[in-house]
């Protein structure tokens, strides 16, 4: 493809579109584009014509809560353009609208043919992954019916059922096939001289499962109505910082995309919820630690999201074992999946449990929630989830019986289970990949804190100082071990991880700056750390890298081995200031805003980790996703740390 995707994110609901505001349906390197609702593609071609040709752009799609563009037939200087077009799209729940509005530039009568090519394959989200597998689909039928004003697609496997209706105001005038199951909607128009006539154009989406009563907006405008409304009620009462107005806008921006990225989940009495996602374009969906993470760092500021996501969680904690999705009883959950895939256990990722650390997060956050608002009545009521976690890392965990939480890498699934989780993310600097089970550094940092969060509720909501003094020698024990086994004296810093012999996996990684949020390690080790992170290895200008420059396994253009998270930046700047070091806290914060101040005031999932030295601008990484909520939630972090300095 040779335009760019513009992402229109509503709740749920997601699309991509090009330049010209088309959906190619094309398969090929990056992310594809299309109309997305609970994993499936509702949209796979959404082409115009005028004249049988295709559309000059005038003006492209340009990044906002909707897409609007300018075309032109195609032709030269000496004959200009016989009419103009104005395009507007907009997403909602389920539901995608068009306006297109067709201005004649001619003093006489014009007539205008247009055509829109439309299609729905209903493909699986991971069947576009750029893994490049394929998936038994024995059975399933797609039909296409014409409907008075438009067309309707299905799709049927065994009692999977999807839909996606398109509707036309006016009715086109006919609707065609085309020979490859896309269905052409045509329409004649007769424009007066200068005259303009508009089209209006709505899909409802209906994936299977979904039992609501759905209806679809009139127009785009009212869809971008919701969408503000929505992020004002998001952006109500935050106190912006007005002497470094470059964060209020990021903070503003954050807020308005974690606006847009909540989606619907269910609580433990099958309540309707609200829930961070994780990002668009490929986890529009429940991600454990992606939404805990989110809502620690949207706390202090917008305590709902925590409540929703402890909630959410607790209803899709793990009873019982299962070796397919890694469950144990009392694991938090660490993706959620609605697709088609997943529905037939083709992926395992309906309910997938292959992480270490969302259970401990779980409880970090449970903690700070209950600290920060003082609701004892709901860490009353996630009590019994909250000692089945605490239960979950003391067994299954590793903790008594290893004494940390150690993870083996899941076949089907993910092969390193705490936040850096690409294949080869956790390796010796010289890119050397462990052997047998993996002690990675940060979740023992997690641990620590749930277990001093944890016995603090214990105390202030269960009434329970027995259990809260186990929590607490629990924790002191585990500090204690880990300050023995990870530092590594000769390079005053501790490793990456631990193998499965326990030795060093010696790799300087970021990861170290989640041990001062934690507060694992004691003060003259936690100040060596956050001094030695802000060294020109580490620290490209932008924020703090991944991996250390100048070690063998460093990549700049590395998903987890030399990027820049802006995340993984915001624990480390509350680390910095956890630990006194305000100054090493700001230089974090001012890379991390100036990054976002250059694209937007929007944080992206990651970029790459070329330093600010030999580039003036932050280099994106080439597969981000675009809007992320861990990101979008990091200059409130970075406000909590720093203030407005």
């Amino acid at each position: 493809m040779t335009d760019r995707h513009h992402l229109l994110v509503h709740g749920g609901t997601f699309a991509a579109v090009g330049d010209r505001g088309d959906i190619s349906g094309v398969r090929g390197a990056g992310s594809p584009d299309g109309l997305f609702v609970r994993d499936a593609r509702h949209l796979s071609r959404w082409q115009l014509t005028v004249d049988g040709a295709v559309p000059e752009v005038l003006v492209p799609v340009a990044d906002g809560d909707a897409a609007r563009c300018v075309l032109v037939p195609r032709g030269g200087r000496t004959e200009p353009p016989s009419c103009t077009l104005f395009r507007e799209q907009a997403v909602g729940d389920g539901s995608f609208v068009e306006s297109l509005r067709v201005v004649g530039n001619r003093p006489a009568p014009l007539t205008v043919r247009l055509a829109l090519t439309v299609d729905a394959d209903f493909t699986d989200q991971f069947e576009l992954r750029s893994d490049h597998r394929t998936y038994a689909k024995t059975g399933a039928v797609r039909r296409r019916q014409v409907l008075d004003d438009g067309v309707e697609f299905s799709y049927r496997r065994g009692e999977w059922r999807s839909l996606t209706t398109v509707t036309a105001d006016p009715a086109p005038d006919g609707v065609e096939e085309t020979g490859t199951g896309a269905r052409r909607l045509v329409w004649t128009l007769e424009l007066e001289p200068h005259g303009s006539a508009e089209l209006t154009l709505r899909v409802m989406a209906r994936p299977h499962g979904e039992k609501r009563a759905l209806r679809v907006p009139s127009s785009p405008a009212a869809l971008t109505a919701q969408l503000l409304a929505r992020e004002g009620e998001f952006m109500e009462g935050v106190a912006f910082p007005t002497g470094w107005p470059e964060l209020a806008a990021a903070c503003a921006r954050g807020l308005a995309d974690l606006a847009a990225l909540q989606v619907p989940a269910t609580g433990p009495d099958g309540e309707e919820l609200r829930v961070p996602a994780a990002g668009a374009p490929w986890f529009l969906t429940l991600l454990g630690r992606d939404a805990l993470l989110t809502s620690l760092f949207a706390l202090p500021y917008r305590p709902a999201p925590a409540a929703a996501t402890l909630l959410a969680l607790a209803a899709a904690q793990a009873t019982e074992t299962g070796p397919e999705s890694v469950a144990q009883p009392g694991k938090i959950v660490h993706e959620v999946r609605h697709g088609e895939l997943a529905h037939f256990h083709q992926v395992p990722y309906g309910r997938y449990y292959g992480l270490v650390d969302a259970t401990p997060l779980f409880l970090v956050l449970l903690g700070a929630y209950v600290e920060r608002t003082g609701d004892a009545a709901l860490a009353r009521r996630l009590e019994p989830h909250a000692r089945a976690a605490v239960g979950w890392m003391l067994d299954h965990g590793g903790l008594t019986s290893r004494g940390y939480l150690v993870y083996r890498a899941d076949r089907g699934g993910l092969a390193n289970q705490n936040w850096k989780d690409s294949p080869g993310a956790i390796c010796s600097a010289d890119g050397t990949r462990p052997s047998g089970p993996v002690t990675a550094a940060g979740a023992q940092g997690y641990a620590y804190d749930a277990l001093r969060r944890t016995a603090f509720v214990a105390r202030a909501a269960w009434q329970d100082d027995t259990y809260a003094a186990l929590l607490e020698q629990a924790a002191a024990d585990l500090r204690d071990r880990f300050q023995r086994d990870f530092w590594m004296r000769e390079r005053s810093f501790p490793a990456l991880a631990l193998d499965g012999e326990g030795r060093h996996v010696d790799a300087l990684a970021s990861d170290a700056g989640h041990l001062l949020w934690s507060g694992l390690l004691d003060k003259e080790y936690g100040e060596l750390v956050g001094r030695r992170l802000l060294e020109p290895d580490f620290f490209s200008g932008w924020g703090v890298r991944t991996l250390a420059a100048g070690q063998p396994a460093y990549h700049p253009l590395s998903y987890h081995r030399g990027s820049v998270w802006p995340h993984d930046n915001a624990l480390i700047a509350l680390g910095l200031a956890r630990y006194g070091l305000h100054d090493e806290a700001r230089t974090v914060a001012h890379g991390l805003v100036d990054a976002a101040t250059a694209t937007g005031h929007r944080l992206p999932e990651v970029l790459a980790g070329y330093g600010r030295d030999t580039h003036a601008e932050p280099v994106p990484y080439p597969h981000a996703c675009v809007r992320e909520s861990r990101s979008a939630a990091a200059p409130l972090a970075l406000l909590t740390a720093v203030g407005g300095a």
